[in-house]
Formats: structure tokens, sequence, C-alpha cells
């Protein structure tokens, strides 16, 4: 038994989705990360914990070039998906966005029916030819975000009239609507009522069948529940990084542990 688990987590391990090397970011003269290496598993849910200000959502928006949108920003390093450098002059930023969504910490609807918030992606990557194929991207989107059955006789109405956690459902939706590889949350629940909370939660264990999920969490315990390897963060660092059960229970380095048990934060 324990031999397989062993084999399981070597496996796991071994099939990265993401590569990153030596990432620093500057925001000015302020260096936000430090000599970030890490290899990202595929379909795992990957949690990265640590203070705030430490870098994690600094590194997560460098998953999908983000920080290209923040003035004064500088990202040095190497970050490859699938063996493809992400920050090559030849990619583009929005076709990487396709392939790498995000939800943020507040759902943010755009100000349109929850049909056109979820067809907006699949319409302008022309991944629908006709009504009929987006209208199946709609569905299957809203059934993966565990939207569908509230939101099946309202396609037309504004997402904007959705609970919190809907919102933040259809948000979900709407980054998978375009057949990510990867989906990057930076604290999606962390505006969420209890109930809501749970049903995200559970969602991130369905959705991480089909992408690789990393999410950024202040919640340690939310991080232990649904995550299967976790990053520590702290003051640019990136100080470690295991399976999330090791990490939790029996952390290598004495900052972890003081994080962990409370001492600093």
């Amino acid at each position: 038994m324990n031999d397989m688990r062993l084999i399981e987590r070597a496996t796991a391990v071994d099939k990265s989705k993401i590569s990153a090397k030596d990432v620093n970011v500057h925001y000015g003269s302020a260096h936000a990360l430090k000599d970030v290496s890490v290899e990202i598993g595929d379909r795992l849910v990957t949690a990265f914990i640590g203070p705030s200000g430490c870098g994690k959502s600094t590194f997560l928006r460098c998953l999908n070039r983000m920080n290209d949108t923040i003035a004064g920003a500088r990202v040095a390093g190497r970050i490859e998906l699938d063996g493809q450098d992400i920050y090559d002059a030849r990619v583009d930023p929005v076709q990487l966005r396709a392939k790498v969504g995000m939800v943020f910490q507040k759902p943010n609807p755009f100000p349109k029916s929850i049909y056109d918030n979820v067809a907006y992606g699949p319409k302008i990557h022309g991944l629908a030819r006709t009504r009929a194929d987006l209208d199946e991207i709609v569905e299957k989107a809203l059934r993966r975000a565990a939207l569908w059955n509230e939101a099946k006789d309202r396609l037309q109405s504004p997402g904007t009239g959705l609970s919190g956690g809907q919102q933040q459902r259809l948000c979900i939706a709407r980054a998978i609507a375009t057949e990510p590889e990867v989906l990057l949350m930076d604290e999606p629940a962390s505006a969420l009522d209890p109930i809501a909370t749970a049903q995200i939660e559970e969602l991130m264990d369905e959705l991480r069948q089909n992408y690789s999920v990393v999410i950024v969490t202040h919640s340690m315990q939310q991080a232990a529940r649904v995550s299967q390897r976790t990053a520590f963060f702290h003051l640019g660092h990136l100080v470690e990084y295991g399976e999330t059960g090791e990490i939790f229970t029996n952390p290598r380095d004495p900052r972890t542990e003081s994080y962990i048990s409370g001492r600093i934060g």
C-alpha cells in the first residue's frame, strides 16, 4: 500500500505542466520575487501560501503574463508551459491567456448576460463555427462549473444578478470555456460565505480531472483541504514546495514551520 502511494506520488511529480527557473520580478525598484524555481504538476491542485506581500500572487500572475499589464513590472527568468517558453517574443499573451485561464479574488462578471459572459472567450478566439457550437460550449462550461442547473432557465439574464458564489462559478465557467490547460485562481473564495466557499472547493477537486489548477490562498485550512501540492512563499522567496500533507505535518524549513504554527504571518 505504501509502495503504491510512493509510486503514484513520484509519477505525479514527474509529469510537469509548468516549469519555472530563476524567476525574478521587479515593480519599479522593488524586488518582489527572488530566484523562484519550481515544477508544477499536471492535473493537480497546487496551493501557494504565505503572508501578505510574500510574492505568491506576483508569481501566479507570471504564469499567464498578467504582470505585462502592470506599468513598471519586469519579469526575468524562464517559465515554460509544456516545454515552451511563455515569455518568448513569438508568444501572443492573449492566446496564452486562453490556455492559462484566471479567476480573481472578487467575482467580476462582465455586464452582459450569463450566456454572453461564457460565450465571450470562445467568440473572440474563433472556437465556435455556428450558434449551435457556441450553445454547446456554453452548456459544457456551465456544467463543469456546477452552474448549469441554476442558470439554464435564465441564460439571457445579467450575470451580475447572480449571488456572489454563483458569480464566482460563472467566472470559472468563463475561464474554462476556451478549453484552457491551466486554471489560476487568486483567492477565489475569500469574498464568499462558507457555503459558497465549500462549493468552490468541491469544484476545484472536480476541475483537476481536466486541468492543472493553481490557487493562491490565505487560508491554510483551505490549502490543506483542496491541494495535492503546496508552495510556501516568504519575503519574495519560495521557501518550500512539496506534497501538501508533508508541508503541513513535516515541514523541512523552520520558516515554514513558524508560518504553519502561527508564529509568523
